[in-house]
């Protein structure tokens, strides 16, 4: 069964119109896009192509241009578009693509960070939860070792009160001890 590709547009840049190619699997085509930060094509190209990762995922799709001709056009997975364009060098482009890429690089280094911490705080976080949770623990079952205690003290106590007779009673001058554990 062959799956019905779609083409759409994703995000402009510069009035250039980033396409996404959704058939089978997600495509990007890297023609507009390096037209769209002003670098060059194909030195762009020839790094993916030369890339251990990327250069296996490039293929050649028939996508329809603007101008409404369909023209062959080197793509890469969607999934892949971000660390490609992580690999552009600021260097490398025209003073106006310059910042936005900067700005690109830096929002990655942040994703980054945040991927590869989130969990390791997440376990510091919990570590310190579960010390302090298990001190709790420790003195509620303190307490209740001490409120045990009070209260077979306290059961011992009624019991006495219970099985005392009227002979006791008057032996102790008509008097009706009963000690409370404090």
């Amino acid at each position: 069964m062959k799956v019905k590709e779609t083409t759409k547009t994703v995000a402009k840049i510069k009035d250039v119109s980033i396409m996404l190619i959704d058939g089978k699997e997600k495509l990007v085509p890297i023609k507009p896009i390096c037209q769209a930060l002003d670098v060059n094509y194909s030195s762009q190209l020839e790094k993916i192509k030369s890339d251990e990762i990327l250069g296996s995922t490039v293929l050649l799709k028939g996508i329809v241009a603007a101008d409404g001709k369909e023209r062959e056009m080197a793509c890469i997975p969607f999934k892949f578009a971000f660390g490609w364009l992580f690999t552009i060098n600021p260097k490398n482009v025209k003073a106006e693509a310059k910042e936005q890429i900067i700005k690109y690089r830096l929002e990655c280094y942040e994703a980054l960070f945040n991927h590869y911490t989130d969990q390791s705080e997440f376990l510091e976080q919990k570590q310190v939860a579960l010390e302090k949770q298990m001190e709790e623990v420790e003195r509620i079952r303190n307490d209740f070792g001490n409120t045990k205690k009070l209260l077979d003290e306290a059961r011992k106590a009624l019991n006495k009160v219970k099985e005392m007779t009227f002979d006791e009673w008057q032996m102790n001058k008509r008097q009706l001890s009963i000690e409370f554990p404090n």
